[in-house]
């Protein structure tokens, strides 16, 4: 049984062609992007492990499949890896969270 999905993974591959409609801001992007994940005070290591966690909190299919890949080639373990995805599911739902603050706040001054 075929399933379909609005997410095609083959599309990963097309990624660099977003420079055809905008060549200016997307080669910026690829440059930023690249400059980003050069080894720095972070090895590249370690940022391939926060951009997984960071793939999971925005929900993106494509960044997920990329940095799992690319963790693997880089000896992440999938126990690290599984870590780094519960700190980002942590920081979001605290995210969420803590905007009942405003809620809170927002129910008792209406209720006075």
């Amino acid at each position: 049984m075929a399933t379909n999905s609005y997410y095609d993974p083959s599309d990963l591959r097309k990624f660099e062609n977003i420079t055809e409609w905008s060549k200016e801001l997307g080669t910026k992007f690829f440059d930023y992007y690249g400059k980003v994940f050069e080894e720095g005070a972070l090895t590249a290591r370690e940022k391939s492990l926060i951009a997984l966690a960071v793939s999971h909190v925005v929900k993106c299919p494509y960044c997920i499949d990329s940095y799992t890949k690319d963790g693997l080639q880089r000896g992440i373990t999938k126990e690290e890896m599984m870590e780094a995805v519960h700190v980002g599911a942590a920081i979001e739902s605290g995210s969420t969270l803590v905007h009942g603050v405003q809620m809170m706040n927002k129910y008792n001054k209406l209720s006075m």
